[in-house]
């Protein structure tokens, strides 16, 4: 792969968002109309006790991806009832087209006591062209489970010849070294098919093989087929110390497949990196590849998770 870098095309700072959030533009997910796109993101508001909520965005951009035409003047998608898997926020919201409608995949997410959250996968619909979405329940279609017993998120989902696939991330344990003031999730990559899109099956094993050490964390899936391959971007860091070490901080990661169950992993061949300064000098992070007009694009989010926005690569060479 080699990517060019077209730098950071939306900065929440600079705009009115909805539910009153400030700052942050989270996993920017696309979707492409016949003359715009639309890129959705998870943003955030302060709630009354002080804490984070995590509430979906989007910006639409003209076919250059150069323009903002607009931004989504109220709520997307309300956050779960009291006490569901989505009660605190939703991070990320994966889109794709099934017919008539867009569905929604709902990456939900609740605090909790003993560790800082958990989270699920849940299900909306828009029959709006993606203004609103309204969920078709209030649990999740993929949650933890016998052999993966700890938070399940991260959905991205794409359908090929008629089944659902479904990449995700899944918890293997949580840690708490030594002198450190609270445990740390430890995550990898994932996948499931489904007939429906609504009961899926999990293949049960770790998609991606390691390349920091056992505890490196993986996260944000995204797939696309090119040239009769399928090819993932993805991000990973270490577990621990990664807040305030850039060089523990996520990087994107590359790999690619012939049946989407068999991963060989090249990271040497993902064709992009931090850059020497500026806004993604310290992280790369979320990333989601999609097709437009022929070309291949890469969102991503760079310093401080996104706090201050996305930016956009274009695909030089496959």
């Amino acid at each position: 792969m080699k990517w060019k870098k077209l730098g950071k095309i939306f900065d929440p700072t600079e705009h009115e968002l909805p539910n009153a959030c400030l700052e942050f533009a989270q996993s920017p997910q696309a979707i492409v109309f016949d003359d715009f796109v639309r890129i959705y993101f998870s943003t955030r508001q302060i709630d009354k006790n002080g804490k984070f909520l995590s509430h979906i965005a989007f910006a639409d951009f003209d076919k250059s991806l150069k323009k903002i035409i607009q931004i989504s003047s109220k709520p997307v998608i309300s956050l779960g009832k009291l006490g569901c898997y989505d009660e605190h926020g939703i991070f990320p919201l994966n889109v794709v087209r099934d017919e008539d409608k867009i569905l929604g995949y709902i990456g939900g997410w609740t605090r909790r006591v003993s560790v800082s959250v958990e989270t699920s996968i849940g299900l909306s619909e828009s029959f709006d062209n993606g203004l609103t979405f309204k969920r078709i329940g209030d649990g999740p279609v993929l949650t933890s489970s016998l052999h993966e017993p700890y938070l399940v998120g991260d959905p991205f989902v794409a359908i090929f010849d008629d089944i659902y696939h479904m990449w995700y991330i899944y918890g293997t344990k949580w840690v708490q070294p030594e002198g450190t003031d609270e445990p740390q999730r430890v995550y990898k990559i994932g996948y499931a098919t489904s007939d429906n899109g609504i009961s899926w099956q999990k293949h049960n094993k770790q998609l991606i093989t390691n390349k920091l050490n056992t505890n490196e964390c993986q996260a944000l899936p995204s797939v696309i087929k090119y040239n009769n391959k399928y090819h993932m971007v993805f991000c990973y860091r270490e577990a621990t110390n990664f807040r305030n070490n850039s060089q523990r901080a996520y990087r994107i990661g590359y790999a690619f497949s012939e049946d989407m169950k068999n991963w060989i992993r090249k990271d040497d061949q993902v064709g992009i990196d931090v850059s020497m300064d500026g806004w993604d000098s310290e992280m790369q992070c979320y990333p989601h590849m999609f097709h437009c007009d022929g070309k291949i694009y890469l969102l991503y989010n760079g310093n401080k998770f996104g706090r201050y926005g996305f930016g956009l690569a274009v695909l030089e060479n496959l």
